[in-house]
């Protein structure tokens, strides 16, 4: 059960990029940990699809609580309840993470497309991958954590 880091490293490096742009600070990285399949804890995740040389799903998982926070930063006023505003920040925080990760893949030769993203709120949010293995990485923010999951293979 292996996932190159050729895959993981754009999405860590566009990660950290993106949030310390949008947050204006460098977040802190957690212990990598793998699953063999996708499943999330978290209450609040922004899927994005890959399609391409490799394929796959990238998921971006917080709190409620930890979406709000970072939505408030993103659009300038506070958010307490995680409304349809909060939502497409968060999505648009994912597809500009999935995005430079894009970019940085197609410089290494893997030239991929991502698919529009998903929220998917409730705990406890069991995904399929097809038995692709999933690369858990901790992101932590002063917002709280984030949680990359990411889940590619080579077509």
């Amino acid at each position: 059960m292996s996932m190159r880091v050729e895959y993981i490293n754009p999405f860590l490096q566009a990660s950290f990029s993106v949030l310390e742009t949008v947050l204006g600070k460098t977040p802190t990285k957690g212990e990598l940990g793998m699953r063999p399949n996708v499943f999330t804890s978290q209450q609040c995740n922004v899927i994005t699809g890959v399609t391409g040389k490799i394929q796959g799903q990238v998921i971006y998982g917080m709190s409620l609580i930890t979406a709000d926070r970072i939505a408030s930063m993103m659009i300038g006023q506070p958010i307490r309840t995680f409304d349809q505003l909060a939502a497409s920040a968060i999505a648009e925080l994912g597809n500009m993470i999935t995005g430079n990760a894009m970019a940085l893949l197609a410089e290494a030769g893997y030239v991929c497309d991502i698919t529009p993203p998903t929220i998917v709120r409730g705990a406890n949010v069991k995904i399929s991958t097809l038995n692709i293995p999933a690369l858990i990485i901790p992101v932590t923010l002063d917002q709280g954590l984030l949680e990359l999951t990411v889940s590619l293979q080579e077509k």
